[in-house]
């Protein structure tokens, strides 16, 4: 078992699709819920004036991460018609799947940070 991950995605939405992207997040929330059980958190925000958006995914542990993760080639694909990653933030020590990931991602001009010493915290089931 390995300490919690967030993982952060921030994206230039591509202009004129934020409507579009929008759209298309919104559908993708069932399938990935579903599918990807050890994803505990998945939040997205827009900026004022919908040309930014943050993904932000919450992992109890790395291998929750790799799940997230495999089958992200063929999903991004079409995610990357409205959106372009422009950096990737990791709090947490993710495995060696994930870092080859990031590697490719890396290469490929997108900036990526990973903080991997967890240090402590908490986190809370139910407010109260």
């Amino acid at each position: 078992m390995t300490d919690p991950i967030v993982f952060i995605i921030r994206n230039r939405v591509k202009e004129g699709m934020f409507d579009d992207f929008r759209n298309h997040y919104h559908k993708s929330i069932p399938l990935t819920e579903t599918s990807k059980k050890g994803t505990i958190i998945q939040l997205a925000y827009i900026n004022d004036d919908a040309t930014e958006v943050d993904i932000i995914r919450f992992f109890p542990n790395a291998e929750a991460l790799d799940l997230q993760l495999q089958g992200a080639d063929q999903r991004t694909k079409t995610t990357y018609k409205f959106i372009e990653p422009t950096s990737i933030e990791i709090y947490g020590t993710p495995n060696r799947y994930a870092l080859d990931m990031m590697k490719k991602v890396a290469g490929s001009g997108v900036g990526v940070s990973i903080k991997p010493q967890f240090i402590g915290g908490f986190i809370r089931n139910k407010p109260g």
